[in-house]
């Protein structure tokens, strides 16, 4: 079975026009170590792909309970009220309230050597606005931050 980015890419093709997009393009690996930073900071996500993957693996050395990461992803603008309900969802939740509706996509937490993923559909961005993907491990957001675009 196809998946939808191969079959839009075959529907164009077959339409005359050309594309560029591979589906390795529609995923990315980032990187999270204990200095609070992402590798890379910053995110294009192809208009093309129906969905995309973030892979999220921690190369620092310190433990979940000392230094746990995720990635949250938001409309910058609501960054920091989803960071605030997320502190009060609490480690147990993995600091993501699952009821707030302005997140658009989120991992859990993870520690030393691990890693974790998570899919979404690109419909839920838009392009033009401004997406902001941060940690929402206590204390984390204020530092661990990145920036997120949808490209043509």
């Amino acid at each position: 079975m196809m998946k939808p980015s191969h079959l839009i890419l075959a529907a164009m093709m077959f339409a005359g026009i050309t594309a560029t997009v591979h589906a390795a393009e529609c995923s990315i690996n980032i990187e999270a170590d204990d200095a609070l930073r992402y590798t890379p900071a910053h995110i294009d996500v192809p208009k093309v792909c129906t969905e995309f993957t973030v892979k999220l693996t921690h190369t620092g050395r310190l433990p979940k309970l000392a230094m746990g990461h995720n990635w949250v992803l938001v409309k910058a603008a609501d960054m920091s009220g989803v960071a605030r309900t997320a502190m009060a969802a609490g480690a147990e939740q993995d600091y993501v309230d699952k009821a707030d509706t302005r997140v658009i996509a989120y991992t859990p937490v993870i520690g030393s050597g691990e890693s974790t993923s998570v899919t979404f559909p690109v419909n839920r961005l838009k392009a033009g606005v401004a997406y902001t993907f941060f940690c929402s491990f206590a204390g984390h957001s204020p530092i661990m931050q990145g920036t997120l675009s949808v490209t043509p």
